[in-house]
């Protein structure tokens, strides 16, 4: 990738556009007190409105959105990347205060009597756009479900329960981050990982004997669930994981019990009722009936996949003396990638060997370069927030028109976010004098780092997952909206997940695998009868892995479309987990829900949409393909129509009707069906 020549006028706005990271604790401070002494002034002076219109209502408001946004998002976000225990507990704590303001502010009564006057002024609202009314409607609901309706008492206690929450998470968030567990291994105890997972590996010496430290980063439990042989191994880290973090038990039991309250007190039975007023589900009751229907589906592929780990398991009990007593949640990785390999002769070793870091980051964001129409550069010495982290700019390739820039942390390091996701730094917004605000991505990830012996090496999943993340941050990149709120990814939450869902596919095009996949050492391009061999094994254990995307969805209705707030969330997620998963727990105590983020990050009562959306994911994949796949996936002038009815609009329409722009039709579940290894019944 080259630098492009650029306008004055683009050259300007480049240079603008560049945020900065380099903070201390009291310049987070400051902005904390500032963005909330500027929006105190912008919402007094509305709220004292006395002919509410749009235009001096709504825009305002909006426009006060759009632009704390970066530095709103910059000081919040570095809780989470920086190396400086300082900056991260003032990030925390400017996120608390933040958080704490904008409920309060949605508590304004002043200030929903002016939006209010304007929703219900027929003739104000029949003359305004689509995005427009959009705007008015959710800032309608917005205050609605803040309690504006409620008597003045119930409002209080909204309030205070808004905030309590919004501490719970960030508490329960921090100490995922901050906890990582250990485990010290001896080589035989490690035996079936590769040499290269003890390249530059710390040891320590435990009685005398010398062992190698193991955390429960994904570079590290990711191989031992694995490729470890021993059971024993298996166990002992998965039970590390699954006791961290003990405190955020608690935690999740307040928010549970908080957000039923918070529900009754604005007339709905249950929490999952509240919040799917918004989503394309809208109801608990299409929720279940999605994911029971689902798992009767997958459980005739989960049956027989089964029934040949229990064959597996068996036999390594047989050879090693040992009697066969079931498979547990240790098993799974382990026996899932054993088959594989046995069935196919796919070797993640191998695999990895042919997909080097460097080029597998530059051929996906080449493929991302030509399927939509842009350029990228990569910035020499950014103003980053770590030496690791590397600086795009993003250009439209036929104008040269500079679109924005995206950031990517791509390695594991002490205190750091420890899984993969994307913060949509800024959103694209008009501005006041016409012109666009440009949107900023940052992906956060934790792959592998190099060793002494070989560069840093992906698995094959790990390259999917660097497709997916970067689906999010062209969703981002490419949306153009009028207003913050609706950029990008701020979509239906059930729907989210679909564009980048969608990209994954290209990971499994050969292709697609072709431009980047070259031997680290020979550059020699993947071996055709390799790949056709990775395709084949590509639903190998489909019925059992989704299986546990189905647990994980209705424990999250579990613990949120009941009527008891004082439901058990860890007897919960132990019990559903085995009865749905079908692997056993075992008889040690554990509490893998005190570290599953999805439950305070915001997926609460949504984390069905991953499943959800993957079905209109797969029929947007489908379309794709059967269209222009003998152009090839990177297609322009389909990217240019992908990029046009799934990106651009954001949130700012409904997403059925993005989906039915692009697909010509109303989306159906046939592909997702067909894409697990499931004929569909209709």
């Amino acid at each position: 990738m080259t630098a492009v020549s650029s306008t004055a006028n683009n050259e300007s706005a480049r240079k603008g556009s560049v945020l900065n990271f380099d903070v201390s604790p009291s310049d987070i401070k400051k902005t904390v007190d500032r963005l909330i002494s500027e929006a105190k002034a912008t919402h007094d002076a509305v709220a004292a409105q006395t002919n509410p219109t749009f235009d001096n209502v709504v825009v305002p408001l909006a426009m006060r959105e759009n632009k704390r946004g970066a530095d709103y998002a910059v000081i919040t976000f570095l809780q989470n990347v920086s190396t400086d225990k300082d900056v991260r507990d003032a990030s925390t704590e400017a996120e608390e205060r933040l958080e704490a303001f904008e409920i309060e502010s949605q508590m304004r009564e002043d200030l929903y009597k002016v939006v209010h006057a304007v929703y219900t002024n027929k003739d104000e609202m029949d003359k305004l756009g689509d995005e427009d009314r959009r705007l008015v409607e959710k800032m309608e609901l917005g205050f609605q479900q803040s309690g504006l309706g409620l008597n003045s008492d119930d409002r209080s206690r909204l309030g205070e329960i808004r905030k309590q929450l919004s501490e719970l998470g960030i508490k329960f968030s921090r100490n995922v981050n901050e906890n990582d567990g250990r485990e010290t291994f001896t080589r035989e105890e490690l035996a079936g990982l590769p040499d290269s997972f003890f390249d530059g590996r710390e040891t320590e010496v435990v009685d005398g004997v010398e062992k190698y430290i193991v955390t429960t980063k994904y570079p590290d439990m990711v191989p031992v669930m694995q490729l470890a042989s021993s059971e024993r191994t298996r166990r002992r880290l998965m039970v590390t994981n699954e006791q961290r973090c003990p405190e955020n038990v608690e935690l999740m039991q307040e928010a549970i019990a908080l957000r039923l309250e918070a529900a009754r007190l604005l007339g709905y039975k249950t929490h999952a009722e509240f919040v799917l007023v918004e989503k394309m589900a809208k109801t608990p009751k299409a929720v279940m009936d999605f994911e029971h229907d689902l798992r009767g589906k997958l459980n005739e592929l989960a049956r027989g996949e089964l029934k040949e780990y229990e064959e597996a398991k068996r036999a390594d009990k047989k050879a090693a003396g040992e009697e066969y007593d079931g498979l547990f949640n240790w098993d799974f990785r382990y026996y899932a990638n054993l088959i594989k390999e046995r069935k196919h002769s796919v070797n993640e070793e191998e695999v990895k060997q042919y997909l080097p870091m460097k080029e597998v980051t530059r051929g996906i964001l080449d493929i991302y370069q030509n399927m939509l129409s842009l350029r990228f550069a990569k910035v020499e010495n950014p103003p980053v927030w770590h030496p690791d982290v590397e600086m795009y700019e993003v250009w439209e390739a036929m104008s040269n028109e500079f679109v924005g820039h995206f950031y990517l942390d791509l390695y594991p390091r002490d205190a750091k976010y420890n899984h993969a996701a994307v913060w949509p730094i800024r959103s694209g917004y008009a501005k006041e004098d016409g012109t666009h605000e440009y949107p900023v991505a940052a992906m956060v990830a934790n792959f592998p780092k190099a060793t002494s012996s070989a560069p840093a090496l992906l698995t094959h999943t790990d390259a999917i997952t660097l497709l997916h993340e970067l689906g999010h941050v062209f969703h981002g990149i490419c949306s153009l909206t009028k207003w913050g709120r609706f950029h990008g990814t701020q979509t239906e939450g059930d729907f989210v997940e679909a564009p980048s869902q969608m990209l994954e596919n290209w990971g499994w095009e050969p292709s697609v695998l072709s431009q980047f996949a070259v031997h680290y050492k020979t550059g020699e391009p993947i071996p055709a009868d390799l790949v056709k061999r990775m395709v084949a094994a590509k639903n190998e254990g489909a019925g059992l892995f989704n299986l546990r995307q189905v647990f994980f969805g209705l424990f999250d209705m579990a613990i949120h479309d009941t009527t008891d707030g004082k439901v058990d969330a860890k007897a919960a997620y132990n019990r559903l987990r085995e009865d749905v998963s079908m692997f056993k727990n075992g008889d040690t105590d554990t509490w893998g829900m005190a570290t599953f983020g999805h439950m305070m990050g915001g997926y609460d009562a949504g984390y069905y949409g991953y499943l959800w959306s993957q079905v209109f994911s797969a029929d947007i994949a489908d379309m794709y393909a059967s269209r222009f796949l003998k152009d090839g996936v990177e297609s322009p002038k389909t990217g240019m129509d992908y990029r046009r009815e799934i990106l651009r609009p954001g949130g700012s329409r409904d997403a059925s009707v993005s989906l039915e722009k692009f697909l010509g039709r109303k989306p159906n579940n046939k592909a997702f069906l067909r894409s697990i290894g499931l004929a569909s019944s209709e």
